[in-house]
């Protein structure tokens, strides 16, 4: 059976395939550029929303593929005909992530409104995925990439990090440099210059382990 998550993961799929985001995915077909955001398939009270049969039928024929590739693509029969366990951690897209709710004081997931993504390999306990918007740190990763985030895993200088500032932003960057009361950030664009972050406005940090492009 195709469920939720495997309808979702297939549009993903379709829009790696042909070099895009799912945004831009979207405005190939002609359907307005966040139809399938990650917003767009939790409702706000947590039930999970399907994407429009005319808006896949749109998207197959921008691409040209069939039916059958699009299906492949969900991962659904991977699912059916693998025996071993199927790791999935939740995803949030990094946009959302700044709202409250969806983290606990330690920066681990909480609350409803998270989605799904599966994982190649059976990775840790506590690990989240988000999916980035932005164009901070292309082309490393690009808008609709998904990036493992671990609370847990000790961050140091050059690590690729997840940091939710305490008015509420949250941002992916390189962990440039870190002292008793700073730390500095960088992005990969050049557009973007340094950040310098005071400790006490830290919420927390977080390592970035694995990016799915």
């Amino acid at each position: 059976m195709l469920s939720h998550r495997a309808i979702w993961d297939g549009i993903d799929a379709l829009a790696r395939r042909h070099g895009h985001s799912v945004s831009a995915l979207a405005r190939l077909a002609g359907l307005d550029a966040t139809a399938f955001n990650v917003s767009k398939r939790i409702s706000k009270d947590g039930r999970e929303r399907w994407p429009s049969t005319e808006s896949i039928s749109k998207i197959l024929e921008a691409t040209g593929e069939s039916f059958d590739s699009f299906l492949n693509g969900t991962g659904a029969f991977m699912q059916l005909n693998d025996n071993g366990p199927i790791r999935t951690v939740p995803l949030l897209g990094l946009a959302q992530a700044g709202s409250g709710g969806f983290f606990d004081s330690a920066g681990f997931p909480a609350g409803q409104g998270w989605d799904e993504i599966t994982l190649p390999s059976p990775g840790e306990a506590g690990i989240y995925a988000l999916e980035v918007q932005g164009d901070s740190m292309e082309p490393l990763y690009r808008e609709g990439d998904r990036i493992v985030v671990s609370p847990t895993e000790q961050v140091r200088r050059g690590d690729r990090v997840v940091v939710k500032t305490s008015d509420g932003e949250v941002m992916a960057k390189i962990l440039a440099r870190q002292s008793a009361k700073q730390i500095e950030l960088h992005s990969i664009n050049p557009a973007f210059g340094p950040r310098l972050i005071d400790i006490s406005d830290i919420e927390w940090i977080a390592r970035i382990i694995w990016a799915s492009q």
